[in-house]
């Protein structure tokens, strides 16, 4: 695979990054498997993993850990914090207190000395950024985390945290992983270009946009796919806007076909190519799986292509709000002008 520079960071990381959401109970529970198709990706030139503490409750980043026995140098690993690890309210968040005990839970589950990328799993809206930061940073300087990144951040929260990084002198992100699909462009008006003008990198998820874009799903299905990490309402066929979605699958198919691509080839192809993306996010269960993912790496998109997608999903559209990663908290009552 052809490799990437990771912002400025001078790292060089492989276009398509192994998502491990998929290894344990939320997914793949067969641990032996989810090591095989982790020594696939390994083995086709993937070396850029990512998985975070609250997959399947930290079995994920175990599989991970186990997997990577022997192989750890050659991998840039990725993990996250910041979702429930459990019912005390202070087993979360972004708070110092959080993150210096979970970094170490993560270091021994993922039985390493380093994490090559610590990412705030999302923005929080009850801890100053600068608490975030600063903890973030003392682990850099200790040496147990190598970068630090962000995970669906808005751009105005991207900025804040660049601003509060120079204004104290403390590390920055280096990166921010959004969700980014054809079917969920709404990053393109504002995330990506401001990942662009700071500087970072960027490792974009669920290019298959949960498996609408997998080919799985058509509009002949009987009902929609169910799972403990996916939100009902995204899947809901009686939604008018997962049936837009629906219409545009199938036009998205026959313009793989006629490209002499596959749909999910296509779909990743797709987030590749956008400049200001790194890597592409992919989370197979089954080996099956990878092995669909694998070419989309060495796929280059005409113009011509590229202009048949805008014209099906205009840029910067996401088709169903359900899809959206941004502005729930921003919305939610108690934050409205009339309280």
């Amino acid at each position: 695979m052809q490799h990437r520079t990771l912002g400025r960071t001078g790292v060089q990381v492989s276009p398509l990054c192994l998502g491990a959401m998929m290894f344990g109970p939320w997914g793949n529970d067969d641990r032996a498997d989810s090591i095989r198709i982790i020594h696939r990706a390994l083995d086709a030139g993937i070396d850029f993993v990512d998985t975070a503490d609250v997959y399947s409750g930290g079995a994920s980043e175990e599989i991970v850990g186990e997997a990577l026995q022997g192989r750890r140098d050659d991998v840039f690993l990725a993990t996250k914090f910041f979702m429930p690890m459990g019912d005390d309210p202070n087993r979360r968040g972004g708070s110092r207190r959080w993150i210096m005990r979970e970094v170490e839970d993560s270091l021994r589950r993922l039985r390493t000395d380093h994490i090559d990328l610590y990412q705030v799993h999302r923005p929080s809206v009850d801890t100053d950024v600068e608490e975030t930061l600063g903890a973030l940073t003392d682990l850099v300087r200790q040496g147990k985390v190598r970068y630090i990144g962000s995970s669906s951040y808005s751009g105005s929260q991207i900025v804040e945290a660049q601003w509060a990084s120079r204004e104290r002198n403390l590390e920055r992100f280096v990166t921010e992983q959004p969700p980014y699909s054809i079917l969920v462009r709404g990053i393109e008006e504002d995330v990506l270009p401001t990942i662009q003008r700071h500087g970072m990198g960027s490792l974009t998820y669920s290019p298959l946009s949960g498996g609408w874009l997998s080919g799985r799903w058509r509009k002949d299905a009987a009902s929609a796919p169910t799972s403990s990490a996916r939100p009902s309402a995204r899947f809901d066929l009686s939604s008018p806007a997962n049936q837009r979605k629906l219409e545009i699958v199938e036009g998205l198919a026959v313009l793989a076909e006629e490209s002499g691509l596959t749909l999910i080839e296509l779909a990743i192809a797709f987030v590749l190519t956008h400049p200001a993306v790194t890597s592409a996010i992919v989370g197979p269960r089954t080996m099956e799986q990878l092995e669909s993912y694998l070419p989309a790496a060495e796929v280059t998109l005409s113009a011509d292509v590229l202009d048949r997608i805008d014209a099906l999903v205009a840029p910067g559209t996401t088709l169903n709000p359900d899809d959206n990663s941004y502005g729930a908290a921003e919305l939610l009552p108690h934050a409205r002008r009339r309280g």
